[in-house]
């Protein structure tokens, strides 16, 4: 929350920030600082949810009594609960989405799903391609269903959760076996591409598009889909913003992204709300 919001009747618009796979909220506090950049950009609310292994898409299917409806968690129920208890400014013009790997790619397939929610989306060494990818799977007849992994695969997941459930202190918290959820995204070509981005910013009047940011390091395998996207930008003539710099796909590249697209986002909302020239 911003330093001066139990002292004022203000209304502030915010910023919700994806998290990658296999990761979890806390990875913006821990390890990239956006609660720094926040605090830094002033009068603005920060929201980072928890959505697990889920790409923020409703799943065609769940098994073992799940209910894996991610993209509502966050429509609905995240972002429903903040306006509801915080003083937000509920409009299109105070509110902005953005991510970091797979969260790039639920930041961009929400917000072209909902742009009427949504004045920005932003994504740095965004999976851009995920739906696209799981559509040319499913035309292929290639297997999705989850592998089962090797004893050494095990090992090294469960070395990781008991780092990161001391890291944390919250028991069970983020173990990636419960995190990923049980059941399929996708089972069928048009549900695929009913998230893909590059399809569906077709399908969208360029009117109604949010601002549109996007980075990737250039040693970044997903830098090629950035560019792509890029390039199909271009060619419909639609605006954009961005950057791409040396760096991998790690955290040292994001602490640096992340403020730049936390600091554009939050310059477009100011200009929608009439707050910049």
């Amino acid at each position: 929350l911003p330093e001066n919001y139990g002292s004022s009747n203000e209304r502030y618009p915010v910023m919700y920030l994806l998290h990658g796979f296999m990761q979890n909220y806390t990875v913006w506090g821990r390890n990239l600082s956006a609660a720094y950049y926040a605090r830094g950009l002033g009068n603005m609310i920060l929201v980072m949810p928890d959505a697990g292994n889920s790409w923020f898409v409703n799943y065609a299917s769940s098994f073992e009594g799940q209910t894996n409806n991610w993209e509502d968690h966050i429509i609905k129920g995240v972002i429903g609960y903040v306006d509801s208890n915080y003083r937000t400014i509920q409009a299109r013009e105070g509110r902005a989405i953005g991510g970091l790997s797979m969260g790039g790619f639920g930041a961009f397939s929400l917000a072209l799903r909902h742009p009427e929610m949504f004045i920005s989306m932003g994504s740095t060494s965004g999976a851009l391609a995920y739906a696209r990818s799981a559509g040319e799977a499913i035309s292929r007849g290639i297997d999705r269903s989850p592998r089962q992994r090797s004893p050494e695969e095990q090992a090294q997941i469960d070395t990781a959760d008991d780092f990161i459930s001391t890291v944390i202190d919250i028991e069970g918290f983020s173990r990636q076996d419960e995190r990923t959820p049980k059941g399929m995204d996708f089972e069928t070509l048009e549900q695929a591409q009913a998230y893909d981005p590059f399809r569906i910013i077709y399908n969208t009047a360029k009117s109604q598009l949010p601002h549109i940011y996007m980075d990737s390091g250039t040693d970044d395998g997903l830098v090629e889909v950035a560019r792509e996207f890029m390039q199909l930008l271009i060619v419909n003539n639609v605006a954009f913003d961005y950057m791409q710099s040396r760096g991998r796909h790690n955290s040292e590249y994001w602490r640096r992204s992340i403020g730049h697209m936390m600091n554009i986002q939050f310059e477009v909302m100011q200009r929608a709300l009439g707050n910049r020239p």
